[in-house]
């Protein structure tokens, strides 16, 4: 298999070296890396190429590296399942760069797309509906990058005097409770829920 993949893309990179930074195989897997501002003609290629013919979407994310000057890497995974193969692509862009949509040629990236905007931030230029998908319309930040805070920023509450949700400050107020971590088959010496029957049953 990965001898098919290493000639898999050879060929890739020899008919787009314009889209091609370079690519890789491991686990008998293959990934390329592809000039952001090309990604649409490219994965265009990849569905219509007779060689190709990823004509399936799996799935689009993003990879979060906040050391770097190109902060993301945006990854698309494919399917041919004319060849029975799959590929991974991989851009590598700026907090500050957006990256072409790619819903005019596979659809299903609507979604996608959305979600990697509502988890990282990223904008998709030409995207149709680029709104929120998972969090709510009013949520502040992106809670897939490193440095969102892990408790976040506000919780939301159904309010019973005002009668609507509101929003609120984090608050990480706990009292201090003491628990009992003893297992039940390691001699603990509590009646647990349901035992009471056993013993009403063997009277």
């Amino acid at each position: 298999m990965s001898d098919a993949m290493a000639e898999l893309g050879a060929y890739i990179e020899a008919k787009r070296p314009d889209s091609v930074l370079g690519w890789d195989v491991a686990h008998d897997e293959l990934t390329i890396e592809v000039v952001p501002s090309s990604i649409a003609g490219f994965v265009e290629f990849l569905k219509s190429d007779p060689s190709c013919r990823f004509s399936t979407l799996i799935d689009i994310t993003a990879v979060d590296y906040p050391e770097r000057v190109k902060r993301f890497d945006v990854i698309y995974h494919f399917l041919s399942m004319y060849q029975n193969t799959r590929i991974r692509l991989r851009l590598q862009v700026r907090e500050d760069e957006m990256v072409a949509s790619i819903t005019d040629i596979h659809p299903c990236a609507n979604w996608f797309e959305r979600e990697v905007f509502d988890m990282f931030g990223l904008l998709f230029s030409g995207h149709p509906d680029l709104r929120r998908i998972l969090t709510d319309y009013g949520f502040r930040g992106y809670p897939l990058r490193k440095d969102f805070p892990t408790t976040g920023y506000v919780e939301m509450r159904y309010d019973e005097a005002q009668k609507r949700c509101i929003y609120e400050p984090v608050s990480l107020v706990q009292e201090y409770r003491q628990f009992d971590f003893m297992s039940p088959w390691e001699g603990a010496e509590y009646i647990l829920p349901g035992d009471e029957k056993q013993e009403q049953e063997g009277k």
